[in-house]
């Protein structure tokens, strides 16, 4: 079987969380940068095998920052949604693999008919999205492992937010004032 040779990878369709793509967020190391988790479906085995392609190219790749080989320890972006779980024992991503991106550089942003997007009502956690993204090799710290680069993202289509968050639309029925109400007014 040939090596990969491509480390870019184009999703099919995703679901993000964690979404700040609109403007920088601090990382846990302390930078400044543009991110997103990508919940990608498990049985979407076309675009787990691109993942899984480029992180074999990035491998390969890396060599020239670990010595020439590649380590038998490496740490790798894709998770196991369902075997990671929160701080109440509830899986992190139900039937889902997940991975962390991110860039310095802020994102294109388009929607399905190629049409650029900065609305913050269109770009949040619990869109769908296809999303263009580069694994790269890296060597940080004393930790070795391959991770992804954000490119660009492309809306798709609305979904439930996540992190509890609601529309005001499902919050509220229709109001009627009565004759006490007016009142108060």
């Amino acid at each position: 079987m040939a090596k990969p040779t491509t480390t870019k990878v184009i999703t099919n369709t995703v679901r993000l969380s964690f979404v700040h793509l609109l403007e920088k967020a601090e990382t846990l190391s302390g930078d400044l940068k543009f991110s997103t988790q990508i919940w990608i479906p498990k049985e979407d085995t076309t675009t787990l095998g691109k993942i899984e392609n480029a992180i074999e190219a990035a491998k390969e790749t890396g060599k020239t920052k670990w010595g020439g080989k590649i380590p038998a320890k490496l740490n790798l972006p894709l998770r196991d949604g369902d075997e990671e779980v929160d701080d109440d024992g509830n899986a992190k991503a139900p039937g889902h693999y997940f991975m962390n991106v991110s860039s310095k550089d802020k994102p294109g942003i388009i929607d399905r008919f190629k049409q650029p997007v900065d609305d913050p009502e269109r770009v949040y956690s619990g869109v769908y999205a296809r999303v263009s993204i580069n694994a790269f090799g890296y060597s940080t710290g004393g930790n070795k492992g391959v991770s992804f680069g954000l490119n660009n993202v492309q809306i798709i289509k609305d979904g439930e937010f996540l992190g509890g968050r609601s529309s005001a639309d499902a919050d509220f029925d229709e109001f009627e004032l009565d004759e006490e109400d007016d009142d108060l007014m």
